[in-house]
């Protein structure tokens, strides 16, 4: 059983940065294609970005909506994942999860795909 716990969420003006941390214990997080997903009051929880592990490739994925404001990158050292967010919006602000899994390569994006999930840190981008 892998636990999986977040860090680094907070209040940020527009157009600021913040980095998350996902710690993994329990298991080894390269063995797992880790990624964050994101959840505001009322909605689905939104694919946000993945990284594959070591052995199905290790390529990274980004929904279009972060995609070169974002970077999901992983420490197998220290069994953590993190997303670096640069230019936030306001319409960045969610509860931020991080999940592990072993999807295949076109699931990478697919939430039902992920079996470890953390409790989930906020960010609020606002002036």
């Amino acid at each position: 059983q892998v636990q999986l716990a977040e860090s680094g969420g907070g209040l940020v003006q527009p157009g600021g940065s913040l980095r998350l941390s996902c710690s993994a214990s329990g298991g080894t997080a390269s063995e797992y294609t880790m990624a964050w997903f994101r959840q505001v009051p009322g909605k689905e929880h939104e694919f946000v970005a993945a990284i594959r592990s070591r052995g199905s490739g290790g390529r990274s994925y980004y929904d279009d909506s972060v995609k070169g404001r974002f970077t999901i990158s992983r420490d197998n050292a220290k069994n953590t994942v993190y997303l670096q967010m640069s230019s936030l919006k306001p319409e960045d602000t969610a509860l931020y999860y991080c999940a592990a899994g072993r999807p295949i390569l076109s699931a990478t994006r697919d939430r039902p795909m992920y079996y470890y999930w953390g409790q989930g840190t906020q960010v609020t981008v606002s002036s």
